[in-house]
């Protein structure tokens, strides 16, 4: 357990570092305060909290974020817009890294570094001894050493843009990962909602080369089991298994079409 007076470390982000695979879910509809517990009891990493397409307040996120503390589940975040405002309030809520929407090029990917850093490498507003370092006693120096070092900076491909520019926006120094946008991206390669066309495998296979040519991290959402033991199989190290909308019609469906057979 970390000591009271010091920021937690980020497991995840050296895990992955080290070639690890990790496992977690999506958020977009329940918060319940004792979720974060049920994701840690069911084997979850990580989670991620979508601001983007959920309607989730910064109330709503702080909250979870605060009941994550004290547990090993890694929160992240997809903030509503890569803005600077965005990006600095859901850090100084505690989110342990960010998950920023449509980068398409290895400038947008450098800003978007710029963003969860403090200066001199970033712009990143200060204020200590809050709820982004656990409201430890240690000195700033060691908060933003701390706060480096375990903030992730993930970043979706998710057009036909960012994917011919992956190489170069994976050669950031300071993006960790590659998170996979498959229902963007099939639109914007005009093939909506079908994975497995040959383009989109082709844009797939682009990513995970770029990732694997720079030391980085690739990341999905699978929506079933056979779809993650393929992309895992494939490259992926950071996977999603499904979301808490799909998780819950998934089981309930199952079940009670189970129950209906029997009977």
């Amino acid at each position: 357990m970390t000591p009271a007076n010091q920021m937690r470390p980020n497991p995840i982000k050296d895990r992955l570092a080290n070639g690890e695979t990790v496992f977690g879910t999506m958020v977009f509809e329940f918060l319940s305060p004792g979720l974060p517990q049920i994701l840690q009891a069911a084997g979850a990493d990580f989670v991620f909290y979508d601001m983007e397409h959920s309607g989730f307040t910064l109330s709503d996120v702080k909250t979870q974020l605060a009941l994550c503390r004290g547990l090993d589940i890694v929160p992240l975040v997809r903030p509503r817009a890569t803005t600077h405002e965005h990006t600095a309030q859901l850090l100084d809520l505690g989110a342990m890294g960010m998950l920023f929407q449509m980068c398409e090029t290895a400038e947008q990917a450098e800003e978007l570094v710029r963003l969860t850093k403090y200066p001199p490498t970033g712009q990143r507003g200060a204020m200590f001894g809050g709820a982004h370092d656990d409201y430890s006693s240690m000195s700033v120096p060691e908060i933003i050493e701390g706060a480096h070092d375990r903030t992730m900076v993930c970043v979706l491909i998710e057009s036909a843009k960012g994917v011919a520019n992956a190489e170069e926006i994976m050669s950031v120094p300071g993006i960790d990962v590659a998170h996979l946008g498959h229902g963007d991206l099939s639109l914007s390669l005009e093939v909506p909602g079908q994975t497995g066309h040959p383009t989109m495998q082709a844009g797939i296979d682009t990513i995970l080369s770029a990732c694997e040519a720079h030391g980085k991290a690739a990341a999905c959402l699978a929506g079933d089991v056979e779809t993650a033991v393929e992309w895992v199989n494939r490259g992926f190290r950071m996977v999603s298994y499904s979301y808490d909308i799909g998780l819950m019609k998934s089981a309930l469906s199952s079940g009670i079409s189970s129950i209906r057979e029997e009977i």
